[in-house]
């Protein structure tokens, strides 16, 4: 005679689950809790869903009024979108750039007229074009090492500019115009990794470009590539 074959013994069943607080769900809530927050963080809470990339926006935009403004990776704005910040923008004094960026996008900071200083973070490979045209007030901007691209009119009308350092950096381009009408531009070092120019990059940089080179001649770039190289060396 066979024997029985033993039956598995039923499984318990699933233990009930924990209320939520429905607080938890809310954008008060949300909105409470990005005050709390390093400030790298808000790039992952803005790609949990569509609520959470609300608020952590809307956070972002009430900092321009005490003048500070962060810079988030992939939020690149139209030239119609930039025209209805124009107001708010003139308020930056200051700008913050989340980690792990590898892109400065194209008009992240057009018309922060009263920005005097910036520092792009290490891990930046490009300023997208016109991303600070028109900060008529910007003195000073410290690039990266990893920077390979600067962008079209990336800092185009940027009149009280005075220095450009770029001879650490791994710059491959320069965009068409971008450094137009930096009327005050007087000195840019530059690496031998530059390759590719745009036209009228130094156009009405009349204190950087000598008299005798045409600025808008074709070969304007390379007499003035040629010029600034020479200095370097002599240095």
């Amino acid at each position: 005679m066979t024997a029985p074959v033993a039956q598995p013994l039923p499984l318990p069943p699933p233990p009930p689950l924990l209320p939520v607080d429905d607080f938890m769900l809310t954008n008060d809530f949300r909105r409470l809790l990005v005050e709390f927050v390093q400030i790298d963080m808000l790039t992952k809470m803005r790609l949990l869903c569509k609520d959470w990339r609300r608020v952590v926006d809307a956070f972002i935009d009430r900092k321009v009024e005490s003048g500070e403004m962060t810079v988030i990776g992939g939020n690149e704005i139209s030239y119609k979108e930039a025209e209805a910040l124009k107001e708010r923008r003139s308020l930056i004094t200051q700008v913050v750039f989340l980690l792990n960026m590898t892109k400065v996008e194209a008009k992240a900071c057009i018309f922060a007229v009263n920005l005097i200083v910036v520092e792009i973070p290490e891990g930046v490979e490009s300023i997208g074009n016109a991303a600070f045209k028109n900060c008529h007030s910007l003195t000073t901007v410290s690039f990266p090492k990893s920077l390979t691209y600067i962008g079209d009119g990336a800092f185009v009308d940027c009149s009280s500019l005075e220095t450009v350092d770029l001879l650490h950096t791994n710059l491959q381009e320069l965009g068409r115009s971008a450094f137009l009408n930096c009327f005050e531009l007087r000195s840019m070092t530059i690496p031998d990794s530059l390759q590719t120019l745009g036209r009228n990059v130094f156009a009405k940089c009349g204190k950087l470009v000598p008299s005798h080179i045409d600025i808008y001649h074709k070969n304007a770039n390379l007499k003035t590539i040629a010029h600034l190289r020479s200095l370097q060396s002599a240095k």
